[in-house]
């Protein structure tokens, strides 16, 4: 009994993981009402049931399709980061890392939440909330990496954090927005200046020698 449990468990773990690598991908490009159960059955061949017992809803499937997203994110923006002590460096890398996961495709659409959160910005509801949740905690470990490189002494003790993290991430998010409207990759080693100037610009003697010391 307890075999054919763990086997029915593992199926439907299997199944999951195919229906939220496809919905990522289509949340990315249509957005988040672009799903829904019986589309992502018939595409996928899978029984509509099967479907729905894994979910239940189109909201339980967008919420689960941004939870997805957030640990994908997190595992080609923020865990490449783990052996790199605070410093200037690491929101060097930082910074490349988050446009080399928009650049390479991560999602067909280019960055996955530059694409809901604009799809959801004006609306209310677990999604929106979900979204705006995943937005904020982005912010927040941005503005984090760059207090701890402060902490360092690779930041003067006068810079302005939330400034300089709200304009490293605009300057993201141009290129990926630019990027995916027009096809091309130049947008992203605009950014990547713009970003390394920025940084640079704010930076102690100390930080500039470890950004500068880097490949640019």
């Amino acid at each position: 009994m307890g075999t054919k449990t763990d086997g029915r468990v593992e199926r439907g773990n299997q199944s999951r993981r195919l229906i939220l690598a496809r919905t990522m991908d289509i949340a990315s490009v249509e957005g988040l009402e672009g799903l829904s159960l019986g589309r992502i059955a018939t595409e996928l061949k899978l029984s509509k049931s099967g479907v729905f017992a894994l979910f239940g809803s189109k909201e339980e499937l967008q919420l689960a399709t941004v939870r997805a997203a957030i640990a994908v994110f997190a595992e080609h923006v923020v865990t490449p980061l783990r052996d790199l002590p605070p410093g200037s460096a690491r929101a060097w890398a930082l910074a490349r890392n988050w446009l080399a996961y928009s650049a390479d495709r991560i999602f067909e659409g280019g960055c996955f939440f530059y694409a809901v959160s604009a799809e959801f910005d004006a609306r209310g509801g677990p999604v929106h909330d979900a979204i705006a949740r995943a937005q904020r905690d982005w912010v927040e470990y941005v503005e984090q990496t760059l207090r701890e490189g402060r902490a360092a002494g690779d930041f003067t003790d006068d810079v302005d954090v939330p400034q300089l993290a709200f304009e490293v991430i605009a300057l993201m998010e141009a290129a990926n927005a630019q990027s995916v409207l027009h096809g091309n990759t130049s947008a992203y080693e605009r950014a990547e200046r713009g970003i390394r100037r920025r940084l640079l610009a704010d930076a102690t003697d100390r930080g500039r020698g470890e950004i500068e010391g880097l490949p640019a």
